[in-house]
């Protein structure tokens, strides 16, 4: 047997095991979270402890998946909720504090709330089309994560201005918040998937919530309000307190005038893109991004907590 085939053999019986914290950080490190969690930490004890170290679990992102693939309606079960919770608090365990971002879908206030608790660092919490989520969660967001400074709490029916009023008075660094709604013009794209009785709860004090979000959010930047139903007196409220924003999408929101986004527009100087509704267009005809595009992490998972 020449050296080379030694240094093979050699290498094939050396023991990854062995391999110290730091090195095993530094290979799964690249490791999108979904592999680490559905092979290497199954290897060995240092390798879990090494998946389970603060500094590979700054960030829970959950949205490439959800975007991946049509939507399913078991994702509006309470079973798939609870697995979306398990993940959620997994990771936050693992965090050791030190999450600063959340990206995930169809979480409950239990989860929140856990999350909330544990992670004063949070700057970034996307909980789009959590049915469960209501302002008690929200308003210990508010009070546990005062460095906040993106929130989309889209498709969220629970939530109401007083979430946005808490948010506004504790979290002074927001600069991105994301309100957009379900396509209330056309909901025939979310029929049969999204229960009917949660789409015919939309949340109707749109006006409440852009007198919130104009008293309490001065440095917002960027801000989403698809579909709302909020008028052109709410828009004025919006635009005499929040006059550092830079991007505004209006699309869908029927309820407004040209003449009131022209005169909110003339308010806000720093204002480079605004996202208008197509006054010319049939409202049969009006469509957003089509919700229902996600996928989740799939059957192959060999942990229970990642399941899904």
């Amino acid at each position: 047997m020449n050296s080379d085939d030694n240094t093979t053999e050699s290498t094939q019986n050396s023991d990854w095991a062995e391999l110290t914290h730091e090195c095993l950080i530094n290979i799964l490190s690249r490791l999108p979270l979904d592999d680490r969690w559905k092979g290497p930490m199954l290897v060995c004890k240092p390798w879990m402890e090494a998946c389970r170290d603060p500094c590979l679990n700054n960030s829970l992102d959950l949205e490439p998946y959800f975007e991946s693939s049509t939507e399913s309606t078991r994702w509006w079960t309470p079973e798939f909720q609870r697995k979306i919770d398990a993940i959620l608090k997994a990771v936050t365990d693992s965090s050791d504090g030190s999450l600063k971002e959340i990206h995930v879908r169809h979480c409950s206030d239990h989860a929140l709330i856990f999350a909330a608790q544990r992670c004063p660092k949070l700057e970034v919490l996307s909980i789009k089309s959590s049915q469960s989520v209501s302002d008690a969660a929200v308003t210990e967001v508010a009070k546990r994560c005062p460095m906040l400074k993106e929130l989309d709490i889209s498709f969220c029916h629970e939530i109401s201005h007083e979430s946005l009023s808490s948010i506004g008075r504790n979290c002074p660094s927001l600069k991105v918040l994301k309100r957009n709604f379900m396509n209330w013009l056309d909901s025939s794209q979310h029929r049969g998937i999204v229960p009917n009785e949660y789409l015919d709860s939309c949340p109707q004090d749109n006006d409440s919530e852009a007198a919130a979000i104009g008293k309490f959010m001065p440095n917002l930047e960027h801000l989403e309000l698809k579909f709302s139903k909020m008028t052109g007196k709410g828009l004025a409220l919006i635009s005499e307190g929040c006059v550092n924003l830079e991007y505004l999408d209006l699309n869908g929101c029927a309820n407004m005038t040209s003449r009131d986004i022209v005169n909110a527009s003339s308010n806000l100087k720093k204002l480079r893109t605004v996202k208008r509704p197509n006054f010319y267009i049939p409202r049969s005809v009006y469509h957003t991004e089509r919700y229902g595009h996600w996928s989740l992490y799939d059957e192959r998972f060999q942990t229970d907590v990642f399941r899904i």
